[in-house]
């Protein structure tokens, strides 16, 4: 039978003694404990032999570990058996010299695959001594630009194009610049006899309706000859096939009736079976492996039609909108994310209404973990291959790895049900069409032999069950531009670069799948990370954890012809925030009420993976930010929002996302900031599943006396929406009045407030009031608007006391008209 012996007992050091050339280098100790998998950061991190990176500007002291080369190394005891011993390196990051007992047994150079070495004649009885060294991947970068030739790329003199690394490691615009070396995936010696299982692929289709169908393709590596028989098993459904002497592969399908299909959230369950791959000899098993299929089948509609070319995901033959976010890796040292941690964050995704998150190109392939919980949660997945805002080269020795590295990603992550499409790269399309790539490039390569040809033919060769879209943005044919908003997937940046939210309703896409506006972490995830006296939003640490280009200068331009300047920090820090959830709200429900126009956005982004002001709607300490409320109420499987139509009319449109038709019965109300009604009008719709409708609304609803003091409400069961008639700078705002009653409860403070005023997006800041405080239970909300009359009731938990009067003032509890006017 195989086996794994994970090996053990590692030490860490500096190739050749000192690093040198750099003042921030530490005094290092000749040997330092090392945890594997793990990364020389975190290791020198766990000695306390280096500060925090994400603290302060500790980043720019560390320079000097990603240019130094360092050596892993562990003794361990081998009893020889006669079997076959193979190294089994899962991944090693990133350029690596292996020797075992003093001779070298193989070089790696690709952080996003495994390697194998037989290693059965190096290995001696009793002690054996195994190294790896990692060298400098910016000198291995240097070397293959020198080779290759330089490529054009957004992360200045940083080596992304040149080495299968994750590019975020090289600094992003929200991400540190923490070059990572080290045995970052489990590594150990295999040993086995006869024959194992070298390659599992289950290719997993529904036929007929409701039949699942798997077939089992097994590649086989022989030591010894036998009469091999293969076998798969699905609950009771077996199947075996006895395979010719020295076959080096065999092919066994299982025919499942009446199976359960697998759904994304929202739309039905998530049943999963337990599919096992056995390789047997003679009646004794030789290796097994075991995974859970769900059996769904997936298609992607971009069929063209009079406005172009759709992008339609369409799964057990329903289309979907697809309400997603973007991922990046969950922490830059990507060995400290656990799988709680990893549940953690995909249950802020599901609960805010995604049922798409997009892995993207500059990060990793993810986890087994990921995939795992993304199947159980019903979660679709995007996987892009790893490329990212670079011009790639296609020559040796990258060729080469990007094929295999390709090739082990697909088979790896073809188990997982929620694995809905393969996507070619991030932007490097757009960029060679509008970057002044081929300019720059003349007759060099650039990677679209990767994404015309070696992406597209590996997953059809190796994972005919899935699409392939050769990049995002990208707009269904060479012969147009790729970020065609009417053709396929486009991104939208010039919203936040250079301009207001409010042209987001300029566009009419078919899907978008990047879009995004940014906001600063919360407090307590901001004030654990910089150490700034005062804090102000341009004090150092605040801004060097601020990375993307005139970053906090957007934030403010932002804000124009929304809200006046602020003066204070935590007027910033609160309006930024709001700015955030108020344009991405703006965004979310202009696109959905296109449906079926629209059949998608991707927000940028979820996550981070440390403490930063970003376009993430969960902080780099796992802290909600204002814009997951926003996305909890935009991504609603039901969602009531008023739009705008030709000619100044005015709409309420009804989306239905859900699995069955909505009998909508609300009133529309206008009415003042003090509450008093001025006009009503009642909407009755029914609304098919999958389907939107509008219903325009009457002149005497539509039109104000005073539109800086007036506002539309929809009160129904699935939520309120309003309407405001003109922009907060604009808007007389009463000065908020309201009164708090806070209760002590078992695990925190019950928060209760009454309106005397209108308050708008009122909001509670428990972490305002305890780092470790956060809100929950059925009065988890935030961005509540009341008038006159109504409450709100907060649930405050925290495991230590909290000073009861602060809940009821600035800046622990604010609303939109607590900001200073103009």
């Amino acid at each position: 039978m195989v086996s794994f012996r994970p090996l053990a007992d590692w030490t860490l050091s500096v190739a050749g003694g000192r690093p040198g050339g750099s003042p921030d280098e530490p005094e290092l100790p000749a040997t330092i404990p090392a945890t594997v998998p793990g990364c020389v950061h975190t290791d020198l991190l766990a000695q306390g032999l280096i500060p925090d990176p994400y603290l302060d500007d500790n980043e720019k002291r560390l320079q000097w570990i990603g240019r130094t080369d360092w050596v892993y190394e562990t003794v361990f005891e081998h009893t020889d058996t006669g079997d076959r011993t193979d190294l089994v390196c899962h991944g090693l990051d990133t350029v690596a010299t292996i020797t075992l007992n003093g001779v070298e047994v193989g070089t790696t150079a690709n952080m996003h695959r495994s390697y194998r070495f037989d290693v059965s004649g190096l290995l001696r009885p009793g002690r054996n001594r195994l190294a790896i060294r990692f060298d400098s991947v910016y000198r291995y970068g240097d070397a293959i630009r020198a080779s290759v030739g330089e490529r054009p790329h957004v992360s200045g003199d940083e080596p992304v194009p040149y080495v299968r690394k994750m590019a975020c490691n090289f600094g992003w615009d929200w991400g540190p610049t923490l070059a990572t070396a080290g045995i970052w995936q489990p590594i150990g010696l295999e040993t086995w006899s006869v024959a194992r299982l070298a390659e599992v692929r289950p290719q997993v289709t529904v036929v007929d309706g409701n039949s699942g169908r798997v077939t089992v393709r097994a590649g086989v590596q022989h030591r010894a000859g036998a009469h091999l028989t293969l076998r798969a098993s699905l609950g009771d459904h077996t199947v075996a096939l006895d395979l010719e002497p020295d076959a080096s592969d065999g092919t066994v399908t299982l025919d499942v009736p009446n199976v359960d299909l697998w759904w994304p959230v929202g739309q039905g369950a998530q049943p999963l079976y337990p599919l096992a791959v056995s390789l047997s000899a003679d009646g004794r098993e030789l290796d097994r492996w075991e995974r859970r299929v769900g059996f769904r089948t997936v298609d992607i509609d971009t069929v063209p039609d009079a406005d172009g070319t759709p992008f339609t995901v369409r799964i057990n033959g329903r289309p979907l909108f697809v309400r997603g976010v973007n991922w990046i890796p969950d922490d830059v040292f990507v060995t400290r994310i656990t799988k709680d941690r990893l549940a953690e964050r995909l249950r802020q995704a599901t609960d805010a209404g995604v049922n798409l998150i997009r892995v993207w190109g500059g990060g990793r392939y993810e986890s087994e973990d990921f995939y795992d919980l993304a199947d159980e949660y019903g979660l679709m997945v995007e996987q892009d291959f790893l490329f990212a805002c670079a011009a790639y080269p296609e020559e040796e020795p990258l060729a080469s790895e990007v094929a295999a590295e390709a090739a082990e990603q697909v088979v790896r992550l073809m188990p997982h049900a929620s694995l809905i499409w393969w996507c070619g790269n991030n932007e490097n399309l757009w960029g060679h069409h509008d970057w002044n790539w081929a300019e720059q490039l003349g007759d060099r390569t650039w990677g679209a032999g990767y994404y015309f040809d070696v992406l597209p033919r590996t997953v059809a060769a190796l994972d005919p069950t899935r699409p392939y879209w050769p990049g995002s943005p990208y707009s269904g044919g060479r012969d147009r531009h790729p970020n065609d908003p009417a053709h396929g997937t486009m991104h939208i940046w010039d919203v936040w670069n250079t301009d207001d939210y409010r042209k987001y309703r300029e566009y009419r896409p078919r899907f978008v799948a990047e879009f995004g506006f940014q906001g600063p972490p919360t407090f307590a995830t901001l004030r654990r990370s910089v150490s700034d006296q005062p804090l102000a939003s341009d004090s150092p640490g605040v801004l060097h954890h601020q990375k993307a280009q005139d970053g906090n200068g957007k934030l403010l331009s932002g804000l124009a012809g929304h809200f006046a300047e602020p003066t204070t920090f935590d007027d910033w820090h609160w309006v930024t925030q709001l700015n955030q959830a108020r344009a991405l709200t703006f965004g979310i429900e202009h696109f959905r009420s296109l449906r079926p126009l629209c059949m998608g956005t991707i927000v940028w982004q979820l996550n981070d993976c440390w403490p930063v002001t970003s376009w993430a709607a969960v902080d780099g300490d796992g802290r909600r930010k204002p814009l997951w409320y926003a996305l909890r109420r935009s991504y609603a499987d039901r969602l009531i929002t008023f739009q705008p139509q030709p000619e100044n009319a005015l709409a309420v449109v009804l989306v239905n996302d859900g699995t069955s038709t909505w009998s909508a019965h609300f009133d529309v109300l206008r009415c003042g900031f003090d509450g008093k009604p001025l006009a009503r009008f009642t909407v009755e719709a029914e609304v098919a599943a999958g389907g939107a409708h509008r219903v325009p609304l009457p002149d005497d609803v539509r039109t104000p006396a005073d539109p800086a003091a007036e506002l539309l409400l929809a009160d129904a069961d699935e939520g309120r929406a309003t309407w405001y008639f003109a922009e907060d700078v604009d808007l007389a705002y009463p000065v908020p009045e309201y009164a708090t009653t806070v209760v002590e409860t078992d695990g925190g403070l019950r928060v209760e407030v009454t309106a005397a005023t209108l308050l708008r997006d009122l909001t509670l800041f428990p972490d305002r009031l305890d780092p470790t405080a956060t809100l929950g239970g059925a009065a988890d909300d935030a961005l509540i608007t009341l008038l006159p009359g109504e409450r709100a009731v907060f649930e405050v938990r925290c495991p230590r006391p909290i000073d009861r009067d602060a809940p009821g003032r600035p800046p622990v509890l604010r609303c939109a008209n607590d900001l200073p006017g103009p």
